[in-house]
């Protein structure tokens, strides 16, 4: 069982040590504006297309729950150029990790500064497999309640047709999201707001509620869900400063979702 003081000691924030002197006011505003041009053109822009969906949902006649939503869906009837499609969406993502990770560079922190260093096996993949299990399981419990009590839409994890290149591109997908969201929403985001002089804990929850939003797409229970994930993956970001856990977790429960799902849909009742 976890003591009291080990709880308190992972709940409270991490003091960073200072780096760089504190920005003058023109590198506040160049900070500003680059936040809100990766956003804009990353998932801030997503987040307010995850609000006008929930929207566009709530005003449609009936329960959420009677609507479905899927995460990922054919992008031509054609298999190969479909297939061209998915992995275009792949590296769009992609390189939306790499457009952080330059930004974070040509100021001076490589990836290594944000947790991106050489790949430590045995405590990299052991805490992302673990991060995976305390998060996916209460995950998927939370998702289920929210739909029964009419929060949250049927999510359809994948609607894409039976190629053989299915389920490479689906674990594709979930690499990519992995590693697009947890270099900008967390390293990236986290890092900026730091050099802003945020706290610790108002960057967290800015990074919290960021993630929350462009899942809202799904319903309350996305958005809601994905910020408690935003939470505990942000937190454990500022507390060891590795990022690598945090991507192997992350596409872990992607890839289980996805292709889980397409080899489950049919065989269990509870499956859309």
């Amino acid at each position: 069982m976890i003591s009291r003081a080990a709880l308190g000691s992972w709940l409270r924030p991490a003091s960073p040590e200072p780096t760089t002197p504190p920005p003058s006011d023109r590198e506040r505003r160049a900070l500003w504006i680059e936040i809100t041009i990766v956003l804009l053109v990353t998932f801030g822009a997503s987040g307010l297309s995850g609000i006008l969906s929930l929207s566009e949902s709530l005003l449609t006649p009936g329960n959420l729950a009677d609507q479905a939503v899927a995460l990922n869906v054919s992008r031509a009837e054609n298999g190969l150029i479909d297939a061209a499609r998915q992995l275009l969406g792949v590296v769009r993502l992609l390189a939306w990790a790499a457009l952080g990770l330059y930004l974070l560079w040509r100021s001076g922190l490589g990836p290594r500064s944000v947790g991106l260093g050489r790949f430590r096996w045995r405590p990299d993949a052991t805490q992302g497999v673990g991060l995976a299990a305390l998060i996916g399981l209460p995950g998927l419990g939370f998702y289920l309640v929210a739909r029964a009590v009419g929060a949250n839409l049927t999510v359809v994890p994948s609607t894409i047709g039976d190629h053989w290149w299915r389920l490479p591109v689906l674990i594709l997908w979930a690499i990519a999201n992995s590693g697009a969201e947890e270099v900008l929403v967390v390293a990236y985001l986290i890092t900026r707001l730091r050099q802003l002089g945020w706290s610790e804990n108002s960057s967290l929850l800015a990074s919290a509620v960021l993630r929350g939003s462009y899942h809202l797409y799904q319903g309350f229970g996305g958005g809601v869900g994905n910020a408690m994930m935003g939470l505990v993956f942000g937190r454990y970001w500022q507390k060891t400063q590795r990022l690598w856990p945090l991507v192997i977790a992350h596409a872990t429960i992607d890839s289980v979702a996805f292709v889980g799902y397409t080899a489950l849909r049919g065989h269990v009742g509870w499956i859309p």
